[in-house]
């Protein structure tokens, strides 16, 4: 079946298996093993994991046009704190895993939140908070999340479209620039972003169409100089992260007739070094329900880690872990194009 023929369908089978149906379809692209066998990285194994990434749930105060885990304020996936004492024990039995990197949804949102950052603050691991922004302004009860976020040195990292309110709006829903604007003020106010206080504050950019980002040391050149000059606002770094073709995103890129050309895109950008840096080598990603998958992307698609390999965080074995091979799809190509793309920006200089 063509792809443009799934277009209409997209709305009813919007589910993981069609996702990838859709990105099996088109046979004039080569495989993506094949494409890493041509450069001697097949199979793609870890590095050694040293991330422990975590969504606690997919419930979102935003519905934002390109969002890869479709969140939103109907979803009610949400990690339980049993879960959570999981993690927290696997964490605690490997010091190799220095970073845990809380994704959602708005992760705010779940209830046990809070609590689950203060217990991996007290086993001393690093943690990065992907927070919205607006989530802060969206009821009073999270007003204070740029205090507690200091008291925890958390390190924030917050996705923002572009410097200016048109762009911003169109993918994230109107009124969201001016909202993260006043949430990245209160940031900088508590220290947040701003020189010798210790406390990170990055922003992520992704492309509003149906293109690759622009180098990101030019792009955060530019956010740093249009925010500060518009707002007085201070940041750390810019990550830029290239869309990948899932949920909605994907539903975009049907809908728009843009599938084809830009799975070409990515195919043609494919960059060998980008791929062998992938963040797929160095984490490990735990979904809301506790199963184990090897990036946040595949999570989305319900590719679970290789079956050799434990498939739920309380069966947690960072050994044979770090022995798997790396499950792939025609969606990682999105992560080895042009300078390569990640959580943490392009992964190539």
């Amino acid at each position: 079946m063509a792809v443009t023929s799934l277009k209409k369908q997209y709305h009813e089978l919007a589910d993981a298996g069609f996702q990838l149906t859709v990105l099996q379809q088109g046979a004039q692209f080569p495989a993506f093993a094949e494409k890493l066998a041509q450069h001697n990285l097949l199979p793609l194994k870890p590095t050694g994991a040293t991330i422990l990434q975590v969504n606690v749930g997919k419930m979102c105060n935003q519905t934002c046009r390109h969002c890869h885990v479709d969140a939103g304020p109907d979803r009610r996936e949400i990690m339980t704190r049993e879960t959570m004492q999981l993690c927290l024990d696997a964490l605690a039995r490997n010091p190799e895993l220095t970073i845990v990197d809380i994704t959602g949804g708005a992760p705010e949102m779940n209830p046990d939140f809070r609590w689950f950052v203060e217990e991996l603050s007290k086993l001393g691991k690093q943690t990065i908070v992907r927070c919205n922004l607006t989530i802060i302004l969206a009821n009073p009860k999270y007003h204070d999340l740029p205090e507690f976020y200091k008291q925890l040195k958390v390190q924030v990292v917050s996705s923002l479209p572009y410097f200016a309110a048109s762009r911003t709006d169109a993918q994230r829903g109107e009124g969201v620039f001016e909202k993260s604007v006043k949430a990245l003020q209160m940031l900088n106010e508590v220290g947040y972003g701003r020189e010798g206080s210790g406390l990170t504050l990055d922003l992520v950019y992704n492309p509003s169409g149906a293109f690759l980002p622009a180098a990101q040391q030019t792009l955060e050149a530019e956010f740093k100089r249009r925010l500060k000059a518009g707002f007085g606002i201070d940041f750390n770094n810019l990550f830029c992260i290239t869309n990948l073709p899932i949920s909605r995103y994907l539903e975009y890129l049907l809908q728009s007739g843009n599938y084809e050309s830009y799975m070409q895109k990515l195919v043609d950008a494919f960059n060998p070094s980008a791929a062998a840096n992938v963040m797929c080598r160095n984490t490990i990603s735990v979904g809301w329900d506790g199963f184990l998958y090897d990036c946040d992307f595949n999570q989305m698609l319900e590719l679970r880690v290789a079956p050799t390999a434990p498939q739920h965080i309380r069966d947690f074995d960072l050994q044979v872990l770090n022995n798997r091979s790396i499950v792939l799809n025609q969606h990682c190509y999105g992560c080895t194009a042009g300078a390569g793309s990640s959580c943490g920006g392009q992964t190539v200089s």
